[in-house]
């Protein structure tokens, strides 16, 4: 399962915080928070904000440190605040701020928002030029780029992003899929060189009128929906000092709209708040993505371009020590390994599960892991993959200690859902264990548009 689970074992064991009193907080049956607690069943995205609410009426610090633990890297950007939480001002209308993701159906207004953000940020908060609907378009597509192309999310059944992303003849370098370009340079370049017209105009006729909509509910209620947008440029230009809306157009005219100039009380207000209005949005938009795709693993490491992989030094360190023990083949090649030139393979593919844990990994040789790259393994080599993992496990537990042993398979427990340890290294139950795990799994990278059955030529 996801972190849901892992998070929230780990916050209610560090704080004491028994199973039975977060059921109670919650309203839910207490076998309920059990099976949420050993991973069995993930909480939904709207279940995984009640669950903080609950914890920050039993105890804040642990709800802050579930949300962290959640979150991972993303907690460096998210406050355990929700939107009616978001510093107070005296200047801007944080009330209504709060608001521009209410009943939203698609991604464009999260993605519009973040683009919003990073392009203030890249700007240094500077306001001395409209920022144009070409440049936020292109922000959004990059932000849109990772959970779509590489991490094959959903954004909705509706949703058009996706589409428009696909439309485009993106040639990805490298070194953007190396994670190197934080500020997405490369990859808002590359975007940049396609014919945008006909995308920027399409998302720029709807979306920067409509999220600002509730900065003037008062004024457009009840009026036909075609007249909307045009109302909202004319009232935000009209009323920009006495409303102050977040930004004002270029134009009086809705149709030759081009681009937005944000007010300066709101510039101020988020630089000064800029980690808690991301942190706010990040959340929001995590909500969105996962009730998007449900039962898909490890969603919060999807949504934004990863800052880098981890080392995998440590379970490269595994497998030196099983091939000291016994000569390995590749299971795709069948070629000898050689332990000082292994490369370890995600089974799965990294950009499916987002985790590098070591029942996903095996050795392999450097060409092979390139040539398979984020393909799923056809059938055939399911059986090797499994013989290969015991074979790795029995290795392991017959030649260190048994607290080694222990702290080396929690994953595999956890995420093969064994009973105990040791039944690890029965090859029929280990069997069983991975047919259930791996092969929903499969499904729904399938379902997600992840190429399958590879084989290696």
């Amino acid at each position: 399962m996801g972190k849901a689970g892992q998070a929230l074992r780990s916050v209610l064991e560090s704080y004491k915080i028994n199973q039975s009193t977060l059921a109670t907080g919650l309203g839910v049956e207490r076998p309920i928070v059990f099976r949420w607690y050993h991973e069995q069943t993930d909480p939904t995205a709207e279940t995984v904000v009640q669950i903080v609410q609950a914890l920050q009426v039993i105890n804040k610090s642990a709800a802050q440190d579930f949300v962290q633990a959640y979150l991972g890297d993303l907690a460096r950007t998210v406050n355990t605040t929700f939107s009616q939480d978001l510093p107070p001002s005296d200047r801007v209308n944080v009330s209504v701020l709060s608001q521009i993701f209410d009943k939203t159906t698609n991604s464009y207004k999260y993605l519009f928002f973040f683009s919003l953000l990073d392009i203030l940020r890249r700007r240094n908060f500077d306001t001395l030029s409209p920022i144009t609907f070409q440049e936020i378009v292109i922000e959004m597509l990059a932000n849109a780029w990772y959970p779509h192309n590489y991490f094959k999310l959903s954004f909705g059944i509706q949703d058009q992003i996706a589409n428009k992303l696909d439309s485009l003849e993106l040639v990805i370098s490298e070194p953007i899929l190396q994670f190197r370009d934080s500020d997405k340079k490369q990859l808002r370049k590359t975007i940049q060189s396609q014919s945008l017209d006909d995308i920027v105009k399409d998302i720029g006729r709807y979306v920067p009128f409509r999220l600002i909509r509730p900065f003037f509910a008062r004024e457009i209620k009840g009026i036909k929906d075609y007249h909307v947008n045009p109302s909202i440029c004319k009232l935000s230009n009209n009323n920009f000092e006495e409303i102050k809306p977040l930004y004002y157009f270029d134009s009086d005219s809705y149709k030759d709209c081009t681009a937005i100039i944000l007010h300066q009380d709101w510039i101020e207000y988020i630089a000064e708040n800029y980690s808690i209005v991301r942190g706010w949005v990040s959340w929001e938009w995590l909500n969105y993505m996962q009730a998007k795709n449900i039962n898909i693993p490890n969603i919060v490491s999807k949504l934004f371009i990863p800052h880098n992989r981890d080392s995998l030094s440590k379970q490269s360190k595994y497998w030196k020590l099983i091939l000291n023990h016994q000569k390995l083949k590749c299971i795709y090649s069948q070629v000898e390994l050689d332990k000082d030139k292994i490369s370890l393979d995600h089974y799965l593919p990294w950009s499916f599960v987002a985790h590098d844990q070591l029942w996903n990994l095996i050795p392999t040789t450097q060409s092979v892991n390139s040539s398979k790259s984020n393909n799923i393994p056809a059938e055939k080599y399911f059986q090797d993959f499994v013989k290969l993992q015991h074979q790795g496990l029995v290795i392991y537990a017959q030649n260190n200690s048994r607290k080694k042993w222990l702290n080396c398979v929690e994953d595999y427990v956890a995420e093969l859902k064994v009973s105990q340890p040791d039944d690890l290294l029965d090859l029929n139950i280990i069997s069983n264990a991975y047919i259930k795990t791996i092969k929903p799994l499969t499904s729904l990278a399938q379902i997600q548009g992840f190429n399958q059955n590879w084989v290696y030529k």
